[in-house]
């Protein structure tokens, strides 16, 4: 498989359980709920998604034709340190796993890294993945339903996040949708989480302190 590459970045993890730890994000280009295409956008599963997925043209983005060549391109990015440091990369996109496959499972571990996913869970899940982060979109259904974070766009229209909690997950995660509604969503989300001591506030601490 040729893999296309969005971009390709080292930075903090900005949400969730894992905030604040470096990373390699590898963003994949293209998504099973939307085409990126702003016509396309209002009947979306995710009409408020703020990521540009869309082409190869990002940093460090291109159509990777090995696998073994795209482990290289992200193990490259990482400091020089000790051999005990975990080194992780996060798959993300657009949905990552229309193109996270085995071979490239394995040139990941082969490189020394640890893998995180952060996926809509639509889709199945391949063997290997250390970190497994699901967001579900409301209407488009999960095929995962284990993982060790769910994370919620709060607040998405006809959502309830107890439907969620038979799940198998270790974190469950309310994370306020940006936009220009964004400290509505942001009280909402902690009024609820307040009320609903199972779920926890995620923020994007990237946006806020001003990181990829």
């Amino acid at each position: 498989m040729a893999y296309k590459i969005k971009e390709i970045f080292y930075s903090l993890q900005g949400e969730g359980a894992q905030t604040g730890r470096p990373a390699v994000f590898c963003r994949f280009s293209g998504c099973n709920l939307w085409s990126g295409k702003a016509e396309d956008k209002p009947r979306s599963f995710c009409a408020w998604c703020d990521t540009d997925f869309v082409g190869t043209d990002g940093p460090r983005g291109g159509i990777f034709d090995k696998a073994g060549e795209l482990a290289a391109c992200v193990s490259a990015l990482f400091p020089a340190s000790g051999p005990d440091t975990q080194r992780l990369v996060v798959a993300t996109g657009g949905e990552p796993l229309l193109q996270l496959d085995e071979p490239l499972i394995t040139a990941f571990h082969t490189a020394g890294l640890e893998i995180a996913v952060e996926t809509n869970g639509t889709l199945p899940m391949p063997t290997g993945i250390d970190w497994v982060c699901v967001s579900p979109k409301a209407g488009a259904g999960l095929t995962i339903r284990t993982g060790d974070e769910l994370k919620l766009l709060f607040s998405q229209d006809r959502v309830d996040p107890e439907e969620y909690l038979d799940l198998h997950f270790r974190y469950f995660f309310l994370q306020p949708i940006d936009g220009p509604r964004v400290t509505a969503h942001t009280a909402l989300a902690i009024d609820y989480c307040l009320r609903h001591p199972r779920w926890r506030l995620s923020l994007q601490t990237h946006k806020i302190v001003g990181i990829p």
